[in-house]
């Protein structure tokens, strides 16, 4: 009597409450292949096979949909905020003549490497500029307020 009264039981709570095996198992405290041969053995296993299936594929497409949302929404985000830093950038040198030599190793970070040892950028190897480029810039206390911007592929 107490096997049926359990059978009954899994049964109820595997196809009307929609528990998972597993979920199943534990609640009840028995293993979990010993739920799926009691489920799989009911005339309604394979018809709610085929629901549970269903209904994780339209999970799947919801949860797909909103990370590609997300996704694009972000994207807009990081393209706005680099429109706006290259508008501060345009703006800036579209009123100086000259800029330091701070500013530009800023706006071109990529082109210098830190000297630890003497707290200077120094010019990459390999990089031809002209002779108003500094090749080193000096003073630099901080080397991570001259960050390497992150480039966005647009």
């Amino acid at each position: 009597m107490v096997k049926i009264e359990k059978i009954t039981k899994i049964t109820k709570l595997f196809y009307e409450q929609h528990l998972r095996p597993t979920d199943i198992a534990k609640q009840i405290g028995v293993g979990k292949s010993y739920i799926t041969k009691i489920i799989q053995k009911d005339k309604r296993y394979i018809e709610e096979k085929e629901s549970r299936a269903k209904e994780s594929k339209e999970r799947q497409k919801v949860c797909k949909r909103n990370y590609i949302n997300n996704k694009r929404h972000q994207e807009k985000v990081e393209y706005k905020a680099m429109l706006k830093q290259i508008n501060i950038d345009n703006e800036y040198l579209s009123t100086k003549k000259e800029i330091s030599d701070n500013d530009f190793a800023k706006w071109n970070r990529g082109m210098y490497e830190y000297d630890k040892n003497s707290s200077d950028l120094v010019l990459r190897n390999g990089i031809n500029v002209g002779y108003n480029v500094s090749k080193r810039v000096s003073n630099v206390v901080n080397p991570n307020w001259i960050k390497a911007k992150v480039r966005v592929n647009v």
